[in-house]
């Protein structure tokens, strides 16, 4: 709310004007008001003291001759001796003084920016008054003056309201007999202007004061240029252009005679975006005709005449980048997660600190969160498959825009890849292709959930208030026609150019309320906050056909589909039309450039019904048109369901546990997917976890293994969170894990990992630090239970153990889980298979030697060797032993059986008679009863007995003895 200050004027002797009758009355009042500039006309509304009020909108007030911006009516009050009063301007607006409306006696009253006064403004018949033009950058600016023999105006004086010209302000004073003054300024927030504490002297007439200098009976400043009322031009040579489903258009902005604040496009009745020079429709229907309206529109909302094109889309899908996908079974591979930004810096000149550089810590550590690139994961790949890795899980790599965003997830053009991460001969497409090339897949993480809080370009970005003035210069950059956000270039401060976002007036169709008004709190710098400075859900900002807006009230509800996670994230309307053709077209991109799957982040704040109504099939029917049916099975979408909790289900609501969104619908629902999302989330709520779907995909039947029904899979598995969660003992998570299995749809695809870049087991906000032979236990029993065990970039070394996983720009990263991993890796390697690494050189050779990177280089060479342990069903039929099963896969020519046991031993009891060899010993048994014990008292240890089928033999003892394994 803006400062309400009083506009206590000398008093000056009460002369006959010609606005006013010839005589007063004791019992009336002359109401002098200034109306806000963009008000033409004002009523009073009044009732007297113990009467009634005059019927809205009241009373109409007559131009105040002597003084412009004012308004003046005498009213007869009767017998009372006093009124209460608010205006309005006749068209609904009202100034009610906040609700509270302003009170005053008889005589004169005067009302001025929410302050009431007996002073008549502009003097007698605009005799004797002063005018005063200030030059300033404040939004707004006050005059705190006193007429020579006369007393101070209450701090912080008179708002400065009067109509001016860009850069100047201007108020009009009454003298009364004084023919000189003194004055100061300020911004009614703290912020003085008071010459060096000498006031500036004035007189009569009008002074200009610039820059500590006055100037008397100066000329009018905005004389020379006043303000330019007329609309822009209309943009010359509009073209559109169609390539398939996308629309791209352009115009000649040159023609353009007043500055311009932007452009309205507008797609038939639908109003688009603002641009400067361009824009991109994208996601419209094939072989339909669009006609686009394209207006310029200045800083005043004036809008030029309409420029006018009418293009048909094409029916071609685009061309795809250039990439493959690998296929292959996914359960086949073990993955390594990075954080892209913090894994290894092969090309320095794309590093970059942020706006926080310094105030992280960042900055004393010569460590600027984004470090790591394409072009050093391309440098350290045989690294990864030395470890025994088959597929590479990267962070988000679309361009992202927030004030600390290298993890990826702030998403602002999802169809562009952040330069920040590529390099001349290491572009995104060159990762993907050189992964490939060494046999490595790329698993892209994705986001369909939210943007960046600033929106994400080609859907709607919001524009801010901003001014920037003695408090704000340094954060809101100077405008320039045509620039746009690039990472890339900082300035001394770590700030990039964001003259694209703001305004210091509301844009058109603003609907954020009290726009560019003081909120009375300060910002951590002590400067003045405004209304809609900050994007957020609440100040209605961002459309609601397209971001949601609330916040999360209870995220076991139905709300946290529906609302925002953080401040930094802009929560996406995945029920619109427009969304979803953006999302899809976006990701259909990066199918296009091969990459081999999905990991989708906060898959659970999207309804189910949404997923798999639309997102999934989209996805599935792109990769279908690509590689065809077989193959686009491949390719391997795994979610973040965020469940922690130990329960099988999360808090006991099914639409928020992870295991729920690997099936399909079965119930019919509305065709709106607004109401279709509340109605799914009703009605499997009211069915309860007792009445979901179960599946025996991921068990044996006996010893024998059994075709999965995949009928009523929905196309997404997920990240094994109740694992996750209970992974602070390695027999903990196995037996939680078992007892969610057959609510899952297939469980033997979950991902499966101990910790990652957001939390540790049971929640930890630290990296797991159980110790060496914990981490072997675990390890033992992620490479050998159902699902793909995934392991956090350093884990292999215990990187950071015991450290904060994360604590945004509050802390260097170097102190917290998501630190710079290059010096561990330096040097170089050659991996001549997965988990065999032919020479190693420097840092890089000292880290390969580590017992638990050779425990787990191991490991990853005999899953690969087993079919059963990759792919398999399991049981524990028969079985004895606390960590203790069997597994078996029969397909495609393969039958492969193996009894596993880890860190204790166990006895199997039903099995198939033959031959079976320990692939971690080589030890032979041969069983005639359809009995086997195995004797084992190691913490990590492990032992994997393999039947020798006639389709599948045993493959023996798989590499040499390490401290774990032997």
């Amino acid at each position: 709310m803006l400062r309400r200050v009083l506009a206590a004027l000398c008093a000056v002797p009460l002369l006959l004007l010609s606005d006013l009758p010839a005589a007063h009355a004791a019992t009336t009042v002359t109401v002098y008001y200034q109306a806000p500039t963009s008000w033409s006309a004002a009523n009073l509304h009044y009732a007297p003291t113990g009467g009634a009020w005059t019927t809205a909108p009241g009373v109409a007030m007559s131009p105040y001759s002597a003084c412009a911006g004012w308004f003046v009516k005498q009213v007869d009050l009767g017998t009372a001796t006093g009124l209460q009063l608010v205006f309005n301007n006749g068209s609904g607006t009202w100034d009610n003084n906040s609700g509270n409306n302003y009170s005053a006696g008889t005589g004169t009253i005067t009302v001025s920016a929410g302050a009431v006064s007996s002073a008549v403004p502009c003097g007698s018949n605009g005799a004797n008054t002063a005018t005063v033009y200030y030059r300033t950058t404040w939004t707004t600016a006050y005059l705190h003056f006193a007429p020579s023999g006369g007393s101070w105006t209450p701090v912080p004086g008179v708002v400065m309201n009067e109509p001016a010209c860009a850069g100047w302000v201007r108020r009009t004073v009454s003298l009364g007999t004084a023919t000189t003054w003194a004055a100061t300024f300020n911004d009614g927030a703290g912020t003085w202007d008071s010459n060096g504490g000498r006031n500036y002297p004035l007189g009569t007439g009008t002074s200009t004061v610039s820059g500590g200098v006055v100037t008397a009976n100066a000329a009018d400043p905005c004389a020379a240029a006043p303000p330019d009322t007329t609309a822009p031009s209309t943009p010359g040579g509009l073209t559109a252009t169609a390539a398939n489903t996308t629309v791209t258009l352009g115009w000649d902005a040159s023609t353009d005679d007043v500055g311009v604040a932007g452009y309205r496009i507008t797609r038939g009745s639908t109003v688009l975006s603002s641009s400067t020079t361009a824009y991109t429709d994208r996601g419209l229907a094939a072989n339909t005709s669009y006609t686009y309206r394209v207006q310029a529109l200045d800083a005043a909302g004036n809008l030029s005449a309409a420029a006018s094109a009418t293009v048909t889309t094409g029916s071609a899908a685009p061309a795809p980048a250039g990439g493959e996908m690998l296929g292959g079974d996914p359960r086949k591979d073990s993955i390594y997660f990075i954080l892209t930004a913090r894994f290894n810096d092969g090309d320095s000149t794309n590093n970059r600190g942020g706006s926080q550089h310094v105030k992280s810590g960042n900055a004393a550590n010569d460590d600027p969160m984004f470090r790591g690139d394409f072009k050093g994961l391309v440098d350290k790949l045989d690294y990864i498959k030395g470890l025994g890795f088959s597929a590479v899980w990267i962070t988000p790599v679309v361009l992202n825009r927030s004030d600390y965003d290298f993890h990826g997830y702030h998403g602002y053009d999802f169809y562009e890849v952040d330069p920040r991460l590529e390099s001349d001969g290491a572009s995104y497409q060159e990762l993907i292709d050189s992964a490939h090339a060494k046999g490595l897949k790329i698993y892209q993480d994705v986001v369909f959930n939210h943007t960046s809080r600033w929106g994400a370009n080609g859907l709607f970005t919001p524009t801010v208030y901003g001014v920037r003035d003695n408090q704000w210069s340094w954060y809101y950059s100077e405008k320039a026609a045509g620039k746009k956000y690039d990472p890339l270039a900082e300035d001394a401060n770590g700030r990039t150019y964001n003259g694209d976002l703001w305004s210091s007036t509301a844009p058109a169709g603003n609907t954020c309320p009290n726009y560019g008004t003081p909120t009375g709190g300060k910002s951590p710098e002590g400067y003045t906050l405004y209304h809609c400075q900050w994007p957020s859900p609440t100040a209605k900002m961002f459309p609601s056909n397209l971001f949601h807006q609330c916040w999360i009230g209870n995220w076991e509800g139905e709300d946290a589909r529906s609302c925002w996670l953080h401040e930094d994230l802009a929560d996406l309307n995945t029920e619109n039309a427009a969304v979803q053709d953006y999302l899809i077209g976006a990701y259909q991109k990066y199918i296009d450039m091969g990459v081999d799957g999905f990991r989708i982040d906060t898959a659970v704040h999207i309804p189910r019904v949404t997923w798999n109504r639309r997102f999934l099939p989209a996805l599935q029917n792109h990769l279908t048109a690509k590689y065809g049916a077989t193959k686009a099975k491949d390719f391997y979408i795994f979610g973040e369901v965020a469940a922690f909790v130990n329960d099988k289900w999360n808090r006991g609501s099914v639409n928020h546990s992870a295991q729920f969104f690997t099936w399909k619908e079965r119930a019919t629902y509305s065709s709106d997917d607004v109401t279709a999302a509340i109605e799914q989330f009703d009605y499997e709520n009211n069915m309860g976890t007792g009445n979901q779907p179960t599946s025996t995909n991921a068990f044996l039947n006996g010893n024998t293994y059994h075709a999965p029904d995949h009928s009523k899979f929905s196309g997404m598995n997920i990240i094994d969170m109740r694992m996750h969660m209970n992974f602070g003992d390695a027999s903990n998570a196995y037996h939680n894990g078992k007892d969610s299995d057959d609510s899952v749809n297939d469980a033997t695809y979950n991902v499966v990992y101990v910790d990652s870049h957001d939390y540790g087991p049971n929640k930890s906000s630290v990296r797991y630090a159980e110790g060496t032979d914990a981490w072997a236990e675990n390890m033992a029993l992620m490479w050998t239970f159902r699902g793909i065990p995934t392991l956090y970039y350093g884990s292999e070394i215990e990187f950071k153990a015991g450290q904060r996983i994360d604590c945004g720009p509050t802390c260097p990263l170097e102190t917290t889980g998501r630190a710079y991993y290059g010096g561990q890796i330096a040097g170089n390697v050659t991996a001549s298979d997965y988990g065999v690494v032919s020479s190693a050189t420097g840092q890089v050779a000292t880290t390969l030697s580590k017992p638990l990177v050779k425990h787990l280089q191991r490991l990853n060479q005999i899953r690969r060797a087993v079919p059963a342990l990759q792919m398999g069903q399991y049981s524990t039929e028969g079985v004895s032993g606390n960590m203790a099963y069997k597994r078996r896969y029969t397909a495609n020519g393969v039958d492969s059986f193996a009894l596993i046991t880890v860190s204790n031993g166990a006895t199997f009891s039903g099995i198939p008679n033959g031959t079976y060899v320990d692939a971690v010993t080589g030890d032979t048994r041969t069983v005639t009863g359809g009995s086997l014990t195995v004797d084992l008292n190691a913490k990590g240890n492990l032992r994997v007995y393999v039947l020798s089928t006639s389709a599948t033999p045993a493959p023996g003892r798989i590499g040499s003895a390490t401290t774990y394994l032997k």
